[in-house]
């Protein structure tokens, strides 16, 4: 192949990717999406050309998918995907040379096991950027992947690449015997003909407790305005008047979308905080409902820096600031929880880029970063059947983290967030979809709150059973029946993911033995 060709096949994967992710309807692509690179790859005699030619590739998959980080931060988001695009490229390089040096069998294991430690380590790491593993891809379609109990989104992942590999495969004349195709068919439709037979002999939730119900709250509070137009005493009346409006006998949860008490006030002086009484007048009113909501707050440490996330005031005194959930019951004691999986560069920055703080704090970042919780929590309120997780935002993209919460008891998912600061953007509806893997790894309803946009409800089978759109003041009040157990997935995290970086370790550990081999011969 010229160049030219080269640069349209690499050009032609990136739009590919582009065109499967959601919220497209094309999803299908995804099984040819990475097809014209591996052409690339095996056109390619040298391994630095590519790197750029895969690099081609994956920025057009990054910016095209993800350009809507620009309105929360313009250089941030520049050099998040350019960042990003670059970590993918390391899978594909380590697929180049384990192929030529090893042969194709060799390399498709390296690349398979590669990817999949790579997406591991984005969903581990403190850099971690997780929005495009490959799994998420199916997230519009709950109805292929009910397996996702089993694998969460590491069989997806898997997936993708055994097609895609599969497909260029047959493009060989020699390998397209009606043997291989048949292996083709059935890889693509044994999956879903699996998530088929679980949804026939799936049980529908039943209504446990049907006059329970959860009142969800979209306020449309503008978050680039939050503090201006409007004032805190301001939003809160506002979200007391929606939800007073709705509430009835049988609410038990009302859940109000991330940081709707934005005051700041200390966690232990919270029901002493003047602005907050309002609040607790409400739930006093109200005494049989348990209202769920995000907070800002922070804890003071005096003289002493008890956490690396501690920030230091002019007067030499240690506190942290936290993104928190809060949960309030008349007559029972506030709980918090405090995210703990932060947007990198805008929550949080990496340790290993403590230089660069000042740079980070120029664009809109944060130097010290947020404190936060070291685990999951679940939401156990007296005389209430709902045991919430309270899932804050981005760490509902982490399908391993959410079953945390399970394990400690939640029967419902329930996510806060304020995804505004993206715009009418595809991040909010992605970030929607996505919450529909984690109904199906988990088997539990999800309750979003979400400030401007979408909430919704969604089934344990990932279904959305009711939402409200974009830029509205808004409410949905739902019965939703309390569900318990646990699945395979909940019970053992990303085995698969786990199973692939140890396959990725013995195949560089092979390398590095071959290559030390080989030197020793050398001298000799």
């Amino acid at each position: 192949m010229k160049k030219l060709q080269l640069i349209g096949f690499s050009i032609l994967s990136g739009i590919l990717l582009f065109a499967a992710w959601p919220v497209s309807p094309l999803t299908f692509l995804i099984f040819v999406a990475f097809v014209p690179l591996l052409f690339v790859a095996h056109a390619t005699k040298k391994r630095n050309k590519f790197f750029g030619y895969s690099f081609i590739t994956l920025i057009i998959w990054n910016a095209s998918t993800t350009w809507w980080i620009w309105n929360s931060t313009d250089v941030g988001s520049i050099a998040a995907i350019t960042a990003n695009s670059l970590l993918m490229c390391l899978p594909w390089w380590g697929y180049f040379t384990f192929k030529n040096k090893f042969g194709k069998k060799i390399g498709y294991i390296s690349l398979i096991s590669f990817w999949m430690l790579f997406e591991y380590i984005h969903l581990n790491w403190q850099l971690t950027w997780p929005w495009l593993t490959l799994g998420n891809v199916f997230a519009s379609h709950p109805d292929w992947i009910q397996w996702y109990e089993w694998t969460g989104v590491s069989g997806g992942t898997l997936w993708v690449l055994l097609i895609n590999i599969l497909v260029f495969e047959l493009f060989d004349k020699s390998k397209r015997s009606l043997f291989n195709q048949a292996i083709l068919i059935v890889a693509v439709s044994l999956p879903y003909v699996i998530s088929v037979m679980i949804s026939i002999f799936h049980t529908n939730a039943t209504q446990q407790n049907e006059k329970n119900n959860v009142l969800i709250i979209q306020p449309n509070i503008d978050p680039y305005q939050k503090f201006e137009s409007v004032s805190i005493p301001q939003q809160i009346q506002k979200l007391i008047v929606l939800t007073e409006k709705e509430i009835d006998s049988f609410t038990q949860l009302v859940l109000w979308p991330e940081t709707a008490l934005a005051a700041g006030a200390v966690q232990n002086e919270t029901q002493n905080t003047a602005v907050y009484q309002p609040v607790f007048e409400f739930v006093n009113r109200h005494p049989n409902i348990t209202l769920l909501t995000g907070i800002e707050d922070f804890k003071t440490y005096g003289t002493s820096k008890e956490t690396l996330t501690a920030r230091k005031t002019p007067e030499g005194l240690y506190y942290d600031a936290f993104n928190s959930a809060v949960v309030i019951k008349a007559n029972q004691p506030i709980q918090f929880y405090n995210k703990s999986k932060l947007v990198p560069g805008v929550e949080s920055l990496p340790t290993f880029l403590n230089f660069m703080s000042p740079l980070f704090e120029h664009f809109g970042g944060t130097t010290g970063g947020y404190g936060r919780d070291t685990a999951a929590k679940a939401f156990h309120v007296g005389n209430n059947p709902y045991i919430a997780a309270p899932i804050i935002c981005y760490e509902s993209i982490y399908g391993e983290y959410v079953t945390e919460y399970v394990k400690r008891g939640a029967n419902i998912l329930t996510i806060v967030t304020n995804d505004g600061w993206w715009g009418n953007t595809p991040g909010h509806k992605q970030h929607l979809q996505y919450a529909r893997l984690r109904a199906i790894e988990t088997r539990r309803f999800v309750a979003r709150s979400a400030n401007t946009g979408i909430s919704a409800v969604i089934d344990e089978r990932g279904n959305i059973l009711s939402t409200q759109p974009w830029d509205k003041v808004a409410f949905i009040k739902y019965n939703i029946p309390v569900l318990t157990g646990e699945t395979f997935y909940v019970r053992f995290g990303d085995y698969l993911f786990k199973a692939a970086a140890l396959i990725a370790a013995l195949l560089l550990a092979w390398n590095l033995f071959l290559i030390g081999k080989n030197k020793l011969s050398t001298k000799k």
